[in-house]
Formats: C-alpha cells, structure tokens, sequence
C-alpha cells in the first residue's frame, strides 16, 4: 500500500490537473452514500465518508473531530483517506485527508468559475485566510487569468501572511481592510470562513461578478446575505446543499430564492457546454462538498505516483 503524506498529497495534486479530473469524475459519476456521523464517546465525532466507482475504486475519508483538543495543543480535526481497488478489496493507498479536502474544496470552486465566472475576470477577493482561503488564488489561476489578489480577513495578520506567501510565489496579492470597497472592484468574491452571520452584502457587488461560497456548511452558518441570490445564476456542487446551507436556506425562507430558481449542479454544468452569460448579471456557486470530489483527487494521488 502507498502512502502520502500531506507534502506527497499536495505535489500530486496541482491545481490544473486536479480541476481536469473533478471535471472528469462530475461527468462520469461515482456512487455517493449518505454521509455517517458517530459520536465516538463524549469527546470524539468521527465522520465516515465513502464513494466507489464499481470495478474501479473504493475509497473512504475519516474526518475525526475533537473540540478539547485545543486544550492540548492539537487540531481539532484530523482526517486521513483510504483508497481500495473496488474489486478485490486491496488496499491501494492512505492519503493525507486534510492536504486532499482543502484542495479538492479549491479545486471544485475554481472548475465551478471555469464555467460562470466571466472570461475576462482577473481579479479576485478571498474572504477568510484560512486552510482552504491560502489555496483559492491558486486554483483560480488554473482556470482564469488573475493578476490582482485581494485579501481580507478579521485577523489582519492572517491575511499579511498569505499576502507575502503568495507573493513568494509570484502572485500579485494585497492585504485589504474595507471589505464593501473591495468587494465592489471585484470580478470574483471567494469566501471560505465559518461566520454565521453574512459578511458580503448584494448591494456590494459590481455587476457580472461571480460569487463563490466556500465556508458555510450547516444551516447556521452564511457568509452571504440574501440580497446576494436577488436576481443571480444561483447554482450548486450538490443537491445535498438545498439541506445543508445556511446561505441558501434564509433566502429560500425569506422568499427571495426558490428551490426551482437555482440552476443545477456542478455535474449538470460538467455535462453541457457553460451556459450563456449575460456579462452584468450575477453568478453564485454555493458547495458543501462531497466525498465525489475525494475520490476523484485520491486517484490523481494514487495513479500519479
């Protein structure tokens, strides 16, 4: 059995590679269970994510999460992936799961933008600096020509941080503090954090401009208000989504989004050419992800070593 490391997993896993086969999984499909949550005693929460494509592989992400680690020095979440030959069921690799989430998650946003975001967008505004946020500018650049990388965060000086990474790595990039302004320079807004409450408001944003909703994954949390879905290309990564997202459920409530408004999914824009775009009108993406995307980026690790 091979085995990756996060460094391994994130050699393995560049950005245009890795767009071209999430593309290539959307469009082929893969079985995808139901999602298991375990409470592992008082202290642990184990997450069971499994997908398979029959004859081919099996693959199963573990994502642990314990909220007293913190109190220990440690992260509280741990993940790790585990790919089978579907077949037989020998092990074929284990794959570092936290490398392998934050980059499919990048990944998948930026092969929605291939498709949404307008051709001639170049500049981009991540919100939030995190795991995920560090690697957005990255992916984007594997689908669309940016040269201006703004960054905001509520901790400035997590945003300083990827500002002088990204620079190092060639990419123009700088720290902004007025998000609405920066919001409405904008070509395309990335946001990846865990606030519950809306940072980009609607009346922010310049027309054509693309949005991207990254953080949000309960119904709890929005990173979006509800102006930001009124009179948009409201699309998503998966039907789960509808359930899940904080973002899409209040407009949903409010009654300025309906379900039958929102486009498709990321399959069903992989399927068909992109779609017509009116250059002032607004596209949205919101993902949750799904363990599709994780079985996709853990063949690219395995067939790639």
């Amino acid at each position: 059995m091979k085995q990756f490391d996060a460094a391994a997993t994130a050699r393995a896993l560049a950005f245009p590679a890795l767009v071209s086969a999430l593309e290539r999984m959307f469009i082929a499909g893969c079985d995808v269970p139901p999602r298991q949550v375990h409470a592992v005693g008082d202290a642990l929460t184990a997450l069971l994510m499994p997908a398979w494509q029959p004859g081919r592989y099996f693959g199963l992400k573990v994502v642990n999460v314990a909220a007293g680690n913190a109190a220990l020095g440690l992260p509280g979440v741990f993940a790790s992936y585990q790919l089978f030959d579907a077949s037989t069921g020998a092990p074929l690799a284990l794959i570092d799961g936290g490398e392998l989430t934050a980059r499919r998650t990048a990944a998948a946003s930026a092969l929605a933008a291939a498709r949404l975001a307008r051709a001639d967008a170049r500049r981009q505004l991540i919100v939030g600096a995190g795991r995920v946020g560090g690697l957005l500018a990255q992916a984007y650049r594997a689908v669309r020509a940016i040269d201006d990388v703004m960054v905001w965060s509520r901790d400035e000086q997590s945003a300083l941080r990827l500002v002088v990474r990204l620079a190092a790595e060639g990419i123009p990039a700088r720290v902004v503090t007025d998000l609405a302004t920066a919001a409405a320079t904008a070509d395309i807004v990335s946001c990846a954090t865990l606030a519950a409450e809306p940072l980009i408001h609607g009346d922010w944003l310049a027309p054509g401009a693309h949005l991207d909703l990254i953080g949000g994954f309960t119904p709890a949390m929005r990173e979006a208000d509800d102006a930001c879905f009124a009179r948009a290309d409201v699309w998503i990564d998966t039907d789960e989504a509808l359930a899940k997202a904080g973002d899409l459920l209040h407009p949903i409530a409010a009654g300025v989004l309906r379900r039958e408004d929102v486009r498709g999914t990321l399959a069903d824009l992989c399927a068909r050419p992109a779609p017509p775009r009116d250059p002032l009108r607004r596209s949205v993406f919101k993902s949750v992800g799904t363990a599709l995307e994780d079985l996709a980026a853990a063949i690219l690790v395995y067939e790639s070593a």
